[in-house]
């Protein structure tokens, strides 16, 4: 599996029932992903600041539609640099990721100013259905 780390907001404002597109993917060319090891690392590096709850999205690559390549990391100038040790090489996707390859969606939690893996990764269709979903599965 591979992970997608997103605000709640810019998930589901940019996911339009067939594919979720970061608004960054016609910059970039392609949708940062992590490996399991590197989630909490990249997590800390980018989402300090975040207002609102940060979501997790697992995706299945082999239901990937678009191409992903492991590659050498392609870090933005908002963030830290710790998440480099992690991982020699990161996923990316060269193109929306179609909502039927994303299989589970969890909260990151935060506890002593460090993000934690979520407690739950629940089925897209679910979350997306259930009433103040992040905020439900965050309580948990």
């Amino acid at each position: 599996m591979i992970y997608n780390i997103v605000l709640e907001s810019d998930f589901r404002s940019r996911l339009d029932g067939q594919v979720y597109a970061p608004s960054d993917l016609p910059t970039t060319g392609f949708v940062h992903c992590a490996l399991r090891a590197s989630v909490i690392p990249v997590a800390n590096d980018y989402f300090q600041g975040a207002s609102g709850p940060v979501l997790l999205l697992e995706i299945d690559p082999g239901r990937l539609r678009s191409e992903i390549r492991y590659e050498a990391a392609a870090p933005l100038a908002t963030g830290g640099s710790s998440h480099l040790t992690s991982a020699s090489q990161f996923p990316h996707v060269y193109g929306p990721i179609n909502a039927d390859a994303i299989t589970g969606v969890g909260v990151l939690d935060r506890k002593a100013g460090s993000y934690e893996w979520p407690r739950e990764l629940m089925p897209l269709d679910a979350f997306l259905s259930a009433p103040h979903s992040a905020r439900r599965l965050a309580t948990r």
